[in-house]
């Protein structure tokens, strides 16, 4: 048995999941689906990260405990998800008392083994990414992700040696150039690894915050929320000994987005090092998503597309299609409702759906609802038969690659090849001729066979509209990632017609 294990970020949860959010879960979750797909066993891990200043700051302003701040957007998160079809194995919480544990005994391990010293430290800090800065990341005072410049501290805290882990993650970034996709991200981390990058302020005093995990050995200090978070990958496995993480933990993939490429990259790789546990396999970062105006979604600028509101205005299937096929995993790119409605109205009603719906109404014309069986197939058949038998290899190895639009895209030229296919065999003349009979069989068959593989390969982007199409289809087993051709629409079964993907009309009124 293979298996194979994907993460999201352990989102920070100050706040209601937005469309950063739901565009990462989403390509992890369609990741996660295709591997299962191609029999693999796969475990696929989001959660909440619930510690740290900026959940303790904005609990205060809602005049909430901490605890009750975090559980209730922790399961706002959760409800997010299963709106949008997004189903992990596993949800963890930085505050359950196991990963708490696991914190706890991973400080232990490293303060013994000399990893971690106390030191009183003076430097800049940012509340809102809750780490301390260099003036040279700062652009016109403060980072461009911060509303709010940072801010001169001087306290005691506990350091992890992140500087002596420098060389060695430098090397394995030279050794590995896949590690992180795409290049252009591993590209920038080597060129921090070129400079000292320093060790790393790993605790908090009590006096300032409370909130979080205490530094096992002294309780005049909570643990440093990204040190506690990024812990939340290999704790739900049952670190270090549970057979779970000797499973899973081997074949690990992170999909992230570039605003924390320092954290899995600088950050994690060298707390792993220094744990003795081997790096992550693969780590995807994403780009930025862009409002219609090209700017950063961003709150503050109300540019934003909220991903619950588009899911119930355009069909939660139609947006997880648009978040993978309009822009590409890695770059910046604009997601507003003008695009979701355009990927809705031409990929998915004109091009798939009304495939679907005039295959289906042909059949219940023509053959009174039931599936014929084909007679001779034809060159025209024989293509799309081979066509349809290379698919699932060509679309999972894109997969692979975390090219999830490519793969949708090479599925929907197939759905573009069989409405030519329509158009050239010309089912409604050849209704017309009682000699063409078997002729209009085989075309009929090989539309309901085409439009099942169609249906599988397209199962994981979008399953609740694929799996409608196979209950009209007649197809109860069930979806079939490489069933071989001729196994999937069964003769003598019936289909049901229906509109698989309504299209708007005009505009929606959400700008």
């Amino acid at each position: 048995m293979t298996y194979r294990y994907i993460t999201t970020p352990i989102y920070y949860v100050n706040d209601r999941p937005h469309m950063g959010h739901a565009y990462a879960s989403v390509h992890a979750d369609i990741m996660a689906r295709y591997l299962r797909a191609a029999g693999h066993q796969v475990m696929l891990l989001t959660g909440a990260d619930e510690h740290g200043e900026k959940i303790a700051k904005a609990a205060k302003e809602a005049n909430e405990a901490p605890g009750a701040f975090a559980e209730r957007h922790a399961k706002s998160f959760e409800e997010a998800w299963r709106r949008l079809a997004v189903e992990p194995d596993r949800f963890v919480r930085t505050t359950a008392p196991d990963h708490a544990r696991v914190v706890s005994e991973c400080l232990t391990r490293l303060f013994d083994a000399g990893e971690i010293y106390l030191a009183e430290y003076e430097g800049l800090y940012s509340v809102g990414q809750e780490r301390y800065v260099t003036e040279k990341e700062l652009v016109d005072g403060k980072l461009p992700e911060d509303k709010e410049p940072p801010v001169v501290r001087r306290e005691p805290n506990y350091f992890f040696r992140m500087e002596a882990h420098r060389d060695w993650m430098r090397q394995l970034l030279l050794d590995t150039p896949d590690l992180i996709q795409p290049a252009q991200y591993r590209n920038e981390v080597l060129k921090l690894l070129e400079e000292p990058i320093g060790d790393l302020s790993i605790s908090r005093p009590v006096e300032r915050l409370e909130w979080g995990i205490p530094i096992p050995w002294d309780t005049r200090h909570v643990t440093y929320v990204w040190f506690d978070a990024l812990l939340s990958y290999v704790s739900p496995l049952g670190y270090p000994d549970q057979p779970a993480f000797a499973h899973f933990w081997p074949s690990v993939r992170h999909v992230i987005g570039k605003d924390i490429l320092r954290t899995h990259t600088l950050f994690w790789l060298s707390m792993t090092h220094a744990l003795g546990i081997a790096p992550y396999r693969r780590l995807h970062v994403s780009g930025h998503l862009l409002g219609a105006d090209g700017r950063k979604m961003s709150k503050s600028l109300g540019n934003g597309v909220d991903p619950l509101a588009a899911a119930h205005t355009y069909g939660v299937d139609a947006l997880r299609y648009t978040l993978i096929r309009e822009v590409s995993f890695g770059f910046d790119g604009i997601i507003s409702h003008a695009v979701i409605e355009q990927r809705l109205n031409r990929d998915l009603a004109d091009d798939l759906g009304n495939l679907a719906s005039r295959s289906l109404s042909m059949v219940v014309k023509y053959r009174g609802g039931v599936v014929p069986a084909p007679k001779v197939y034809e060159a025209a058949e024989q293509a799309l038969i081979v066509r349809s038998r290379e698919l699932p290899a060509v679309v999972l190895a894109l997969v692979e690659e975390m090219k999830l639009g490519r793969a949708a895209e090479q599925v929907m030229e197939f759905v573009k090849q069989l409405n030519v296919y329509v158009a050239s065999s010309a089912p409604w003349t050849l209704a017309k001729d009682p000699h063409a009979a078997g002729r209009l069989d085989t075309v009929l068959y090989t539309l309901l066979e085409a439009l099942y593989s169609v249906s599988n390969l397209l199962c994981p982007v979008m399953p609740g509209k694929m799996t409608e199409l196979q209950a009209w289809l007649g197809v109860s087993a069930g979806p079939g990632w490489d069933r071989p051709w001729g196994e999937g629409v069964k003769p003598g079964g019936i289909v049901r017609e229906g509109i698989l993907f309504p299209k708007l009309a005009g505009e929606t009124g959400i700008e």
